[in-house]
């Protein structure tokens, strides 16, 4: 195929794609296909073992992951004591989906519950430090439906 033919976004791929260091990504591999239905597309070991590349498509979507390198100042949340970055996943079942993460070994931050916005959502770590947040959306709101119930929700919130 030449370049002329080449798609500036690859089939398959979205304009904002995840791409998760981790320490013990084929470990991460194998959890993401326990916790969350992962299908593994891409794996390019580096000469020592580690990966170099990888990719999973979890849902519609591609998360790509590769190993701590600290040759190159590429660490993991674990290394970093914590992430601020959390990973959004939705799901047709969030009850379900939360419950096979967590008998995965994904930790619970919030349990799942109904939210204002109109998804029921949890909030997880998984056993690499990285946080998801997983919901299936219940209720088509508008923004000032989504405020009302803020205001019912969490008092003092304004």
């Amino acid at each position: 195929m030449s370049n002329s033919q080449v798609k500036p976004i690859p089939e398959g791929m979205h304009s904002i794609t995840p791409h998760l260091v981790c320490a013990g990504a084929s470990d991460a591999i194998e959890f993401y296909k326990k916790a969350f239905g992962a299908v593994e597309v891409a794996r390019i070991p580096a000469p020592e073992g580690k990966l170099m590349h990888a990719a999973v498509k979890i849902g519609d979507s591609v998360v790509m992951l590769v190993d701590e390198f600290p040759q190159w100042n590429s660490f993991g949340p674990l290394h970093l004591k914590g992430s601020p970055v959390t990973v959004h996943l939705y799901v047709e079942d969030v009850d379900a989906t939360f419950a096979q993460a967590v008998a995965a070994g994904a930790t619970v931050r919030m349990p799942v519950a109904d939210m204002f916005w109109g998804d029921r959502f949890g909030a997880l770590t998984d056993p690499f430090g990285h946080q998801w947040s997983v919901a299936t959306h219940t209720r088509d709101m508008s923004p000032e439906e989504m405020q009302a119930e803020m205001q019912k929700q969490t008092p003092g919130c304004a």
